[in-house]
């Protein structure tokens, strides 16, 4: 019992007591529910509030389910159906072929523009993200009107999709490649800044604390404080970025945005399902190469933790 009055005064507040106190007395504070309620209620006082919240969400989470399956007019009728076409359907793309060697090698071109698409425009993007994520950390920037500003603009340019990007683009430069790195540094731009941003707030404040405490200037603080914590976790988001781009640039380069999706739209188009299930695996290949190729970047910059047996 003096463990339960020593935790009824702990400042971590009622959620946290309650779990502390239920792994100090186990068995006997099951046992004894009742008189601890009743003798302490402020450590219990949130259990009901929290389990009340739970079942909320869940119902709400629960009735929104339903709501979406009668609002999109929901059939396990259609579900079979589709499932017999896209049997079909894979029928028709066995065995993947391009028709002829020049062909092969003409879709194996735009898969590397492909590639050269998302890593241009994620490595532009991430440049110009890395500033506007300082200005829009609230430890970093002091400036309330230039902190929201900065947080709202990275708001709305990263509320537009990498498709509308590009037919932007489109219209302004032009059909091709350049129309297509535009689009992804635009869209990533936001996407990188809310994300620098984040891990720039989640720093540890005693490095900060030690270089102010040696008369370091604001400079000094970010530049040996902040930054060893911080580019590990941008670089990771970086790499993840440029493989997840590799994939929106074949989508982008169905509306023109240069890449081998102008190619797999014509195929799709035409009818020439070999010719799309050769795209498909040409695709899957590259990105499974960039994944091993990101994680071992990745683990040169962070460092591979081995688990000890």
């Amino acid at each position: 019992m003096s463990v339960l009055v020593q935790m009824s005064g702990d400042p971590g507040g009622p959620m946290s007591t309650t779990r502390r106190v239920r792994a100090a007395l186990g068995p006997m504070a099951r046992e004894n529910r009742p008189e601890l309620e009743k003798r302490h209620p402020e450590i219990f006082a949130g259990s009901l509030r929290t389990r009340v919240a739970t079942v909320a969400v869940i119902a709400g989470l629960i009735g929104l389910f339903v709501f979406a399956l009668w609002r999109l007019d929901f059939s396990f009728a259609r579900v079979g159906s589709g499932l017999g076409q896209l049997a079909h359907f894979i029928t028709l793309m066995v065995p993947p072929s391009a028709g002829t060697t020049t062909r092969f090698w003409l879709f194996l071109d735009s898969l590397g523009e492909t590639v050269a698409i998302s890593l241009i425009g994620t490595l532009t993007a991430a440049l110009l993200a890395f500033p506007f994520g300082f200005l829009a950390a609230k430890n970093v920037m002091t400036q309330r009107v230039l902190h929201f500003l900065t947080r709202r603009g990275l708001d709305t340019i990263r509320g537009v999709d990498t498709l509308i990007w590009a037919l932007i683009w489109i219209n302004v430069v032009g059909l091709g490649p350049f129309a297509g790195i535009l689009a992804i540094m635009s869209s990533d731009f936001g996407a990188f800044g809310k994300l620098f941003s984040e891990a720039i707030e989640a720093v540890d404040r005693k490095p900060i604390e030690g270089v102010a405490s040696t008369g370091g200037s604001r400079l000094a603080e970010i530049r040996f404080a902040i930054l060893p914590q911080i580019l590990p976790v941008i670089a990771g988001q970086v790499l993840y970025y440029f493989e997840s781009n590799t994939r929106s640039a074949t989508i982008i380069g169905i509306v023109g945005a240069g890449g081998i999706g102008m190619y797999l739209t014509e195929a799709i188009r035409t009818l020439e399902w070999q010719q799309v299930s050769l795209l498909v695996l040409m695709i899957l290949v590259a990105v499974a190469i960039i994944d091993q190729i990101s994680a071992r970047i990745r683990f040169a910059v962070i460092g591979e933790r081995r688990i000890e047996t």
